[in-house]
C-alpha cells in the first residue's frame, strides 16, 4: 500500500463522512430478532423490545447480587441488544404521577399565556407543548411531590446501570396534542443535535462514545394506545456507528418508516433507550387524548448535560421535604437515595481546588454527600441551608 492509499484508509477509519456507512450493513443489523433465552429477567419480548415488570425489578433490587444481575442485563440490552427496554409499572405511586401531571399542565397553561416554552427539536413548532427544564420547575412547584416522584428505584437502577454513580438527571415534559405530527426519525444528544458539517469534525471514536454518556427515557403520565403515537423505535439501530450522519439519508428514513415498532404504554410505565437508537415521537391520531410524557435525559457525571440546573437551590428546597419523609417514613431509605440522586450534584468536579481541596480522600465532598450527611444528622433546614451555601461558595471560581 502506498502512502496516499494508507492515508486515505486511515482517514476513513477515524473520521465519518456524510456518505459513510453501507445501507446494506445497517439493514442486516436491524433485521435480527431478540432471543428470549438471552434475557432471563425480562417478563416478555414484544416486537423485538424487552419488557420488564417493575414489581419484579424492585424485588430483585433489594439484594446486591440480584441487583447487579439486573444492571448487567440492562447494560447489555442497551448496548448490544435491542437498545430499548420497557418497564411496566415502573411507578408504584400513581397518585404522585397524577399530582405531577397537574403541576405540568399548570406550567403549560402559564407558558401558553405568556407565549413561552415553544419549539421542539424534531417536530413542527406548535404541534407539541414542551416544558424545558421540567426537573427544576417540578421541584420548585412541589418539593414534596418531586421527592415522591423521583424516589423511584427503577429509574435510579437503570440510570446507574448505564451511567454509573453521580449521574445527572434532567427532564423535559412533552405533550403531543390531538393531530400532532410525528417527529423525523433521529438519534439524540450529544452528536444528534449537531449539523452534519459539525458532526464530521468529531472522530469516529467520539461517535462511539457519545451514546454511553446519556440515557434517554420517558414516564407515561396517561395511557398511551398506539393511536396516540407513543415513541417509534428501530431496535438494534444503535449498533450502526455511522448512524449520526447516515440516518438523515432517504434510504434510512424509508426503512425506519417501514420497519419501526411501537408499544402501547399505561400510566406509570417507563421506556428507556440508548440515545443512538433511531427513534421518533409518533403522530397523535386520537381526537381527544393529550399524550403527556416526562422525557428523562440522564447524563453521565463525565459528560455535559443539555440543560443548566440550579441543583444547589433545588437541594435547599427539597431538604425539608426529605427530612419530613424520613421522619414520617413515607419514603424508604432507598427511595430517599433515588430522590437525592435526581436532584443533587453527585460528582466532585469541577470545583475550585484552592478553596475546596480533597481532604482525607481523592475528591472533595459532593453536594449529594452533603445532603445525605445532614439528613442523617437531622440538621434543621436553616442550618442545612447555611452549610449548602458555604459548600456552593467555595466551589465557585
Amino acid at each position: 500500500m502506498n502512502n496516499q492509499s494508507l492515508q486515505m484508509e486511515r482517514r476513513k477509519r477515524h473520521f465519518i463522512a456524510q456518505d459513510s456507512g453501507r445501507f446494506e450493513d445497517f439493514s442486516r443489523q436491524v433485521s435480527q430478532s431478540t432471543d428470549a433465552s438471552l434475557w432471563p429477567l425480562a417478563d416478555a419480548i414484544e416486537r423485538n423490545i424487552l419488557v420488564y415488570d417493575g414489581n419484579t425489578i424492585r424485588a430483585l433490587a433489594a439484594s446486591i447480587d440480584t441487583r447487579m444481575e439486573v444492571m448487567a442485563e440492562w447494560v447489555e440490552a442497551l448496548s448490544s441488544g435491542p437498545g430499548v427496554i420497557v418497564i411496566k409499572n415502573a411507578v408504584t405511586d400513581i397518585s404522585a404521577v397524577d399530582e405531577a401531571t397537574q403541576i405540568f399542565e399548570s406550567i403549560i397553561k402559564e407558558q401558553q399565556n405568556s407565549n413561552a416554552g415553544s419549539g421542539d427539536h424534531f417536530a413542527k413548532s406548535g404541534a407539541n407543548d414542551r416544558i424545558w427544564n421540567a426537573l427544576q420547575k417540578h421541584c420548585y412547584s412541589s418539593p414534596e411531590n418531586f421527592a415522591r416522584y423521583y424516589g423511584n428505584i427503577c429509574v435510579d437502577l437503570i440510570s446507574r446501570a448505564w451511567l454509573g454513580d453521580g449521574y445527572q438527571m434532567t427532564a423535559q415534559v412533552n405533550r403531543v396534542n390531538p393531530g400532532g405530527s410525528a417527529q423525523k426519525a433521529h438519534r439524540d444528544y450529544h452528536l444528534g443535535f449537531m449539523s452534519a458539517e459539525r458532526m464530521e469534525k468529531y472522530p469516529a471514536h467520539v461517535h462511539k462514545l457519545s451514546p454511553v454518556l446519556t440515557l434517554q427515557g420517558a414516564i407515561a403520565h396517561g395511557d398511551m394506545p398506539i393511536e396516540t403515537g407513543p415513541t417509534q423505535f428501530l431496535p438494534y439501530s444503535q449498533l450502526f456507528t455511522d448512524g449520526y450522519l447516515a440516518f438523515s439519508r432517504p434510504e434510512f428514513q424509508s426503512l425506519f418508516s417501514r420497519d419501526h415498532v411501537q408499544l402501547p404504554l399505561n400510566k406509570g410505565d417507563a421506556v428507556f433507550f440508548n440515545p443512538a437508537v433511531m427513534h421518533a415521537a409518533g403522530s397523535n391520531n386520537s381526537t381527544n387524548t393529550y399524550r403527556l410524557a416526562n422525557l428523562l435525559q440522564v447524563s453521565s457525571a463525565f459528560g455535559r448535560a443539555m440543560e443548566n440546573i440550579d441543583r444547589a437551590d433545588m437541594c435547599a428546597r427539597i431538604y425539608p421535604a426529605l427530612m419530613e419523609a424520613t421522619r414520617q417514613n413515607t419514603l424508604s431509605c432507598d427511595e430517599i437515595v433515588c430522590a437525592i440522586a435526581a436532584c443533587a450534584e453527585g460528582y466532585s468536579f469541577p470545583t475550585n481546588l484552592d478553596n475546596d481541596p480533597p481532604l482525607g480522600g481523592l475528591a472533595p465532598m459532593t453536594q449529594a454527600q452533603l445532603l445525605h450527611k445532614h439528613l442523617d444528622e437531622q440538621t434543621q433546614p436553616d442550618a442545612f441551608a447555611k452549610a449548602l451555601e458555604q459548600h456552593t461558595r467555595k466551589r465557585q471560581p
